[in-house]
């Protein structure tokens, strides 16, 4: 998926995967997308991550659940959470990295 040429213009995330970044006060947001077949094994961090897929679809392993996670919906990762997902579909998201000690 591409995103608005405004967006693809902000400075690219360094990481295992496609995402322009934009920094905000307490927080980062991350504007991403995965080729099908893209997996990312576990994993955790110091961030609550909130995000929304906006195309394709999201599989979540979290806390030894599998969620799916499709165009529209929204999920969460709390802080020090590990964590997995993969992507059998062309995917895209909006994902919000929230500073651990913000509410």
């Amino acid at each position: 998926m591409s995103f608005p040429p405004r967006i693809t213009t902000l400075p690219a995330f360094e990481g295992p995967f496609d995402a322009h970044r934009l920094v905000a006060e307490g927080c980062q947001v991350l504007f991403a997308s995965y080729p099908p077949g893209t997996v990312i094994g576990d994993h955790s961090h110091e961030t609550h991550n909130v995000g929304v897929i906006t195309q394709g679809e999201l599989i979540l392993s979290l806390g030894g659940q599998e969620t799916r996670h499709r165009a529209g919906q929204w999920y969460e990762v709390p802080a020090g959470a590990v964590h997995a997902a993969r992507f059998e579909v062309e995917t895209a998201e909006i994902e919000i990295w929230f500073e651990a000690d913000l509410p």
